[in-house]
This record gives C-alpha cells, sequence and structure tokens, in this order.
C-alpha cells in the first residue's frame, strides 16, 4: 500500500483509540503489536482511560501513549467513543478494545487497505481469532461470525442479510471520520451496539463496509452462563432501545437458527459430546437473556443493573431520571 499524502505533503495520520479499564495485563501486548506494525502512514494513539485502579496509565506513559481519564460514571460506549473521535487528529480513525492483540505486524495495514481503494468504503473491520486459552464455545463464536473470506456490504445487502448487514464490532475497526462526522460520529447514550448504529446510519447515507479477513486481532471471552444471560440481556435491550435498527435493516431471526445448529455440529465434530447439556443450557440462558432485555421496561428498575454486563449505564440512568 503507496503512502498517501495530506495537503502540505505530510504522510497521513492514522489516530488509534483504545478505551480502557484496569487492562494491564493485556494492554502490553496491544502496545507493543501497534508500535511494530509495518505501517506507511504516521500513527497517533490516544488512550481514554475510566478510572484504572491498576498500572494501566503507568504503562501507557512508558509507551509514551498520551492518556484521556475519564471518571467511571462518564463512560458511555457512544459518547465516550464519540468524543476521542471528534478529538482525534487523523483523517481515519481505528478503535480497538484493550484485549485485542493484533496477530502480526500487517494488521493495520491490511485494516486500512479498503479505505485507502474505495472512497464509497467509510468503515472496514477486522477478524477476531480466538485466545489460546478460548473455550470450545469461545472459539466457535469467533469461527461463526469472523470467516476467512474478506467480503463488502451495501444497504441492498440488508435484503439477504437483515440485521446481520450491520454486523461489525469495534474491537478492530477503521472509520472514515469526515464519514462518522456526516453521522454525529456513535452518538450518545449506548448501552452497547454504538458501532451497529454507526455503521446502519453510513449505510442508509450510500457508504459501504468492508470485512477485512487478512487483519487478524486475537479476541475472544470464556464466558459463564450467567455472563451469557447478562451480555445478551444488553442485546435484547439493545434492540428495543434502537428499534429503527430493526425497522430498516430487518430482524436477527434465522441467525439463531444457524448458530444454534452451527455450534452443535461443531460440538459432534470436536466429539466433545459431555458439553451438549452445557450446550443446551447456555442457549437456554442466552434467549431468556435476550427477551429479559427486549422487555426491559416492564422490569423494576432496580434490578436492571444486576441483569446486565454494563451496570454503570443503568445506574447512571436511573439516578439521573433517564430510566423510564
Amino acid at each position: 500500500m503507496s503512502s498517501r499524502k495530506n495537503k502540505t505533503g505530510e504522510t497521513e495520520l492514522v489516530s488509534v483509540i483504545i478505551l480502557t479499564r484496569n487492562a494491564e495485563s493485556s494492554l502490553p501486548a496491544l502496545l507493543q503489536q501497534l508500535q511494530q506494525q509495518r505501517f506507511r502512514h504516521r500513527l497517533e494513539i490516544v488512550i481514554v482511560d475510566s478510572a484504572s485502579t491498576d498500572n494501566t496509565r503507568a504503562i501507557a506513559r512508558q509507551f509514551g501513549i498520551r492518556v484521556h481519564e475519564i471518571s467511571v460514571a462518564e463512560f458511555d460506549h457512544g459518547t465516550t467513543r464519540t468524543m476521542a473521535a471528534e478529538q482525534a487528529a487523523g483523517d481515519i480513525v481505528v478503535f480497538f478494545t484493550q484485549d485485542a492483540v493484533p496477530q502480526d505486524e500487517h494488521c493495520l495495514d491490511s485494516l486500512l487497505r479498503p479505505l485507502y481503494e474505495n472512497e464509497s468504503i467509510a468503515v472496514s473491520y477486522g477478524r477476531q481469532l480466538p485466545q489460546p486459552d478460548a473455550s470450545l464455545f469461545g472459539r466457535h463464536l469467533r469461527m461463526f461470525n469472523y470467516g476467512d473470506t474478506s467480503c463488502v456490504r451495501q444497504l441492498d445487502d440488508r435484503l439477504k442479510f437483515g440485521l446481520k448487514t450491520v454486523f461489525v464490532s469495534n474491537s478492530c475497526a477503521a472509520y472514515r471520520k469526515k464519514a462518522l462526522a456526516l453521522v454525529d460520529y456513535f452518538g450518545r447514550d449506548h448501552l452497547f451496539g454504538e458501532d451497529a448504529c454507526a455503521v446502519g446510519r453510513l449505510l442508509l447515507k450510500g457508504y459501504r463496509i468492508a470485512y477485512v479477513a487478512e487483519a487478524k486481532v486475537y479476541h475472544s471471552h470464556n464466558y459463564s452462563m450467567l455472563q451469557e444471560f447478562r451480555r445478551y440481556f444488553d442485546v435484547g435491550a439493545f434492540h428495543r432501545q434502537q428499534g429503527w435498527l430493526l425497522q430498516e435493516f430487518g430482524t436477527v431471526k434465522g441467525v439463531g437458527r444457524k448458530y444454534i445448529q452451527s455450534e452443535f455440529n461443531y460440538i459432534v465434530k470436536n466429539g466433545k459430546y459431555l458439553l451438549l447439556v452445557q450446550f443446551i443450557l447456555r442457549n437456554l440462558m442466552k434467549f431468556a437473556g435476550y427477551k429479559a432485555g427486549y422487555y426491559h421496561h416492564i422490569f423494576p428498575k432496580a434490578v436492571l443493573p444486576v441483569l446486565s454486563m454494563n451496570s454503570p449505564w443503568w445506574e447512571k440512568r436511573k439516578n439521573t431520571g433517564l430510566l423510564e
């Protein structure tokens, strides 16, 4: 990929933004890999830290990284990323989560190539590989959501993929800043899914989104069954709160059935028959969590933070009177 120049003749600047909270166990590997990228553009790395109580900020400064500090109460998936993107100096902003580590030194180069080659592409996101310690369920989820074939999606694809058309992950994603600005970046007050909301609005504006299988990061979670419930509670609440996405792009029906069938086949293929009971229980927890989240408005306000993976978001809304 050839270097791009700005109007003053300098190599273009790319801003990498990492949101952190007690990230000392994973941040050194991420920063080391970012600084080893074989990349022809100038790189700005900015960390937005939500009041970490470990050595996160000290580690960042050891790497020479600028840290913007906020309180836990200030953090919001949409508001915080919007603030960071607005303040970023680069024409392209790249988001990583604190526990997503590039597989090799070509990750950024691969991730940004579609943005430089095609002006109609506003977003590109990378492939997530399971961590070495990932459980069978964690490995399958990455395999199901992140295949080995790159593709480009546009608005018309909603007829085929429905809500899956807006699928993206800010664990490893790059955005054209001028396009983001047209849709008010990631918006504000997001419990979950700020990336999908931004992509949905960009697709409606006529932009396209690229999945780049060659841009690989290690990123996975070994959720307990209770964590599965709480995560899917947030997904359900997100779909209720952002109903326009379902109206514009369709529902998730069909995807769930394909996922369950794929997971069952994966268990059988690997001969892990004893996991079939856990398979049933996990999917029941996901279903129950999603339904509880979608109908969260009928629950007492006091229990919502307990049911969610993002308890501070509900607490803040409850304390400020924003929770209906």
